[in-house]
């Protein structure tokens, strides 16, 4: 009897295994995309936007949904053809606010009432509601030598009908990222919501607020009472060398006050609710992007500063107050983990308040009583999630958007071992089964290296390079996090830079020997490697370096950095990086350079690359391919004329997945029968 029962018991899980499938990058693109949310001031409802995806037409688009704060009752609040993103509730006024179409629409808490509220030829790019309601502060993007909507609408009108497309430079930061500038600078505007006037909040100023680069989701916000602004700018003159973010404060009347004190980066000022401080972030190292950033604490009574994470060996990220201004709640990068912490303003000893997966967008409820925020996981894309602040630490999922999809997929949960690198430093790696994972079978390994350098592999749910997905044709992934990687101490943190093939390089080498040797199920036969960015560029290194991997695939990799320094546009990275310029620091340029030992070269390689990426220009690419098939080396080059440093559209990320997936199985060995 109990045998059968054990029979019946077990056949209704082996059926619902058997349903299962594994994931396609086609899973990828049907998944709703949760970005940003807000609490309403009654801490009854919340107000999120989501993206949804369409592969025919090769787009997305974001809507509102409107949810109980306790999970029930998810509807629809804004579906239409144009984007809706960006959702605030606006408690002055009883109704919601969002961006669409490039302005300010407000509506009611169903949906209905419909209304426009900003008409700027420029368009807002972001925005945050004065306490009362009156105002809003606005940014957007405008010609530096225009002073108002008018002037810009004409410039622009005057270059769409010139039969000349050319651009004359003066001065670097021409371009960034994926844009060119063409003149223009992000400025904070005050917006009068009954007058329907627009007016710059630092009209002598032509610096970009918020900064370029190294900023943060909140650079600029009222203080409580509405009476003053904190925002967040660099006024250095020469800005494509400068990282020296600064917190400024005005009274909107033209008096401009630097509160921030240090070389490095400041950002992200954020007024306790009873308005005697304001807390902000910030990095001691003036040049240095990726430096431990600090919580600094501003008394606004007597001027007075504190550090409130000095001792803490981890990076401050997001920035929240407790509701009684007595806390404060932040997140910060913590082995594979986004965790979130909490620290007395008081005593300064951050305590850990959450630990798991990654997480992010922290808010409180009105009352202070619950945390929501952003969770995602390697087998779970973002998702708002609760927890109670109570002590008891009552986690609960609200939303459940991709449940859907995620209940036909198999996945396995992210593992984690670790293994010596140099100088017997501790290397954490992750590795991840492929579903339907055999343990007494063999399956070929993906060896994936992060960019940054100073980022790290984490538990969480990546829309491009997505462990899963790269585990989901059978193979085992291992991706380890060696010395640069954040979230380990500062020191570790450190220990790449001006040592991009040094150290780092031993470390994922270990890390892979270690797997291959520890792990039955890893066949040594059948290896692969990957990697973007910093990752593309030690693609780059290991070809001239190891024959350890089947094939190689670089995505948007360095390979020349002398070449690379005089077309990217940060020039504070390579100039930390390298210790100075080309000219000043040439002999570890060179020492570090993967075109000078290309000749080396015996792995077949794909190298991918966009043409609209101006962090590591299309040129690296070009370089690299050349090479390899001067020496013979068997490459293949994927090039996207319509990408950045990132591959965003779906059809092209579908030719991405099925590109890289391919290469893999051509260089496949078959086994010895």
């Amino acid at each position: 009897m109990k045998k059968l029962l054990l029979i019946l018991f077990i056949l209704p899980l082996t059926l619902i295994a058997q349903n299962k499938r594994a994931m396609t990058p086609e899973d990828l693109w049907a998944m709703k995309r949760i970005s940003s949310f807000d609490i309403s001031p009654d801490g009854k409802l919340i107000v999120f936007s989501a993206a949804s995806y369409s592969v025919e037409e090769n787009k997305g688009n974001s809507d509102l949904y409107l949810i109980n704060a306790d999970g029930s009752n998810m509807r629809l609040l804004k579906d239409s053809e144009k984007n809706e993103s960006n959702p605030k509730f606006v408690k002055s006024l009883n109704k919601i606010s969002y961006i669409m179409d490039g302005q300010i629409w407000l509506c009611n808490y169903d949906g209905s009432d419909e209304e426009k509220i900003t008409d700027i030829y420029t368009k807002v790019s972001d925005y945050e509601w004065s306490p009362d309601g009156s105002e809003i502060l606005i940014t957007s993007s405008v010609y530096k030598e225009c002073d108002s909507q008018e002037c810009n609408e004409e410039k622009d009108k005057q270059k769409e009908a010139s039969k000349v497309k050319a651009s004359i430079f003066t001065e670097l930061m021409y371009r960034h990222w994926d844009s060119w500038r063409e003149g223009k600078v992000s400025q904070l505007f005050l917006f009068d919501v009954k007058e329907k006037s627009l007016v710059d909040v630092t009209p002598e100023t032509q610096f970009d607020i918020p900064p370029i680069s190294l900023g943060s989701a909140n650079d600029f916000s009222f203080s409580p009472d509405g009476n003053e602004i904190a925002f967040v700018m660099n006024t250095d003159k020469f800005i494509s060398t400068s990282t020296n973010n600064d917190v400024f404060i005005t009274d909107g009347d033209g008096r401009i006050e630097k509160i921030s004190l240090s070389e490095g980066n400041d950002n992200q000022p954020v007024y306790s609710p009873d308005g005697k401080y304001i807390a902000f972030a910030s990095m001691k190292r003036a040049g240095f992007e990726a430096d431990k950033q600090n919580l600094i604490l501003y008394n606004r009574e007597d001027g007075s500063y504190k550090s409130l994470t000095e001792d803490f060996d981890l990076s401050v990220n997001e920035i929240i107050w407790s509701g009684d201004s007595k806390e404060i709640y932040f997140t910060a990068a913590n082995e594979i983990n986004n965790s979130i912490f909490k620290v007395s303003i008081e005593d300064g000893e951050p305590e850990l308040f959450h630990l798991n997966n990654v997480n992010t967008k922290i808010k409180l409820s009105p009352d202070g009583k619950t945390l929501f925020f952003l969770k995602q996981r390697s087998d779970l894309p973002n998702e708002i999630f609760s927890i109670s602040t109570d002590g008891k630490n009552t986690l609960k999922q609200i939303t459940f958007i991709n449940k859907d999809i995620l209940a036909e997929l198999e996945f396995n949960p992210v593992e984690t071992f670790t293994c010596k690198g140099a100088s017997g430093t501790e290397v954490q790696s992750i590795l991840v089964k492929p579903p339907f994972f055999e343990a007494d079978k063999k399956y070929p390994m993906i060896f994936l290296i992060h960019g940054g350098p100073q980022g790290y592999w984490s538990d969480d749910f990546h829309y491009r390079w997505n462990l899963q997905l790269f585990a989901s044709k059978g193979y085992v992934v291992v991706a380890p996090n060696p010395r640069g990687s954040v979230g380990y101490g500062q020191k570790f943190t450190d220990e790449i830079s001006q040592d991009w093939g040094g150290k780092v390089y031993t470390d994922l080498m270990n890390a892979y020997d270690y797997a291959v040797k520890n792990f039955s199920f890893i066949d040594p036969q059948n290896t692969f490697a990957a990697g973007a960015s910093y990752g593309g560029y030690m693609i780059n290194w290991i070809a001239g370096h190891t024959d350890r991997f089947n094939a190689l695939v670089n995505h948007d990799g360095v390979f020349n950095l002398e070449s690379m320094y005089g077309t990217t546009e940060e020039l504070w990275f390579p100039e930390w990086e390298f210790g100075g310029t080309p000219w000043e620091n040439r002999q570890l340029y060179e020492k570090w350079s993967p075109h000078r030992y290309i000749h080396n070269a015996k792995t077949p390689m794909l190298i991918i690359h966009g043409a609209n990426d101006f962090r590591v220009s299309e040129e690296q690419a070009f370089q690299v391919f050349t090479s390899l098939q001067r020496l013979g080396v068997k490459s293949k080059f994927l090039y996207f004329p319509d990408e950045t440093h990132f591959v965003t559209k779906p059809q092209n990320s579908l030719l991405w997945w099925d590109t890289i997936f391919n290469w893999f199985n051509e260089h496949k060995k078959e086994e010895d029968i």
